[in-house]
C-alpha cells in the first residue's frame, strides 16, 4: 500500500507553574535601573515536591545564601514537581527563565546555570537544549548526552564531581568534559574532589571563586 504525505497540526496550551526561591542583591531596589546578572540553580532529586523550603536544606546554593552569602546578582531556584525530573522540564524551565527576564531587571548577556545531582544533569541538558541562553554553566555531579556536548563548545563550562561518588559515577562528568575538549570548546574547567562521594556540591557552592568565575563571563550574542 502506498504511503501518503500528511501534515499534523495542533495548538497546545501549556500551564507552567514552579515554586521558587528568589535572591535579590542588596542594592536591587535602590538601583532598579541596573541590569543584574542571573544565576539559575537546579536542586537534586530529594528536593522535589511542593515545599520550597526544603531546597535550602542540602548544601546547595540556596543554603549558602541562607547562611549569609551575598551575591551581586539575582538567584532563582525553582522546585521540580514531585513526579518529574529536570530533564523532562527543559521547555518549562526555558519559559521560567524568560518570565524572570520579563519581570526583573536581568542582563540577558549574563545568565548563568548551575545544579547538583539531578540538577547537574538538568544543567547539562538545559544548556544543550538552549545554548544561546547562557553565558556560563557549572554542573555538579551530573552528566548528559556526551555525543551532543559539542553544542556547548562556545559556552564556558566548569564541572565538579567527587571521585568516589557512588550515586553518579565520575565517568558521567568525564565523558562530557572529554567531548568538549575534543571539539575545541571555548573554555573547560573540571574539578574532581579526590575523597568526595556524592556530596561534591557543599564545597563547590562555598567557593567564592565560582561566583567570580561566573560573573567574569558575558555572552555577547543573544
Amino acid at each position: 500500500m502506498r504511503q501518503t504525505n500528511e501534515i499534523f497540526s495542533n495548538t497546545i496550551t501549556r500551564d507552567v507553574k514552579y515554586n521558587f526561591l528568589l535572591h535579590l542583591p542588596k542594592e536591587y531596589n535602590d538601583l532598579q535601573s541596573n541590569k543584574w546578572p542571573l544565576i539559575i540553580f537546579l536542586h537534586g532529586a530529594g528536593e522535589r515536591g511542593d515545599n520550597v523550603e526544603i531546597i535550602k536544606e542540602h548544601g546547595g546554593l540556596p543554603k549558602v545564601i541562607e547562611n549569609g552569602l551575598e551575591l551581586p546578582c539575582v538567584v532563582a531556584s525553582p522546585q521540580c514537581p514531585a513526579n518529574s525530573f529536570w530533564v523532562n522540564e527543559l521547555q518549562n524551565l526555558n519559559y521560567f527563565i524568560d518570565t524572570l527576564v520579563e519581570g526583573y531587571n536581568i542582563d540577558i548577556h549574563r545568565i548563568y546555570l548551575t545544579g547538583m545531582s539531578m540538577g547537574g544533569f538538568g544543567t547539562w541538558y538545559l544548556a544543550m537544549a538552549y545554548p544561546e541562553k547562557f553565558a556560563a554553566i557549572a554542573p555538579i555531579c551530573g552528566g548528559g548526552m556526551s555525543w551532543n556536548a559539542k553544542v556547548l563548545n562556545k559556552i564556558p563550562v566548569w564541572a565538579f564531581h567527587g571521585a568516589k561518588d557512588p550515586v553518579v559515577p565520575l565517568f558521567e562528568s568525564e565523558n562530557m568534559i572529554e567531548t568538549l575538549k575534543n571539539c575545541g570548546a571555548k573554555e573547560v574547567k573540571f574539578t574532581v574532589y579526590p575523597e568526595a562521594k556524592h556530596d561534591s556540591w557543599t564545597e563547590t557552592y562555598m567557593n567564592k571563586d565560582l561566583y567570580k568565575w561566573f560573573l567574569s563571563h558575558r555572552k555577547e550574542e543573544v
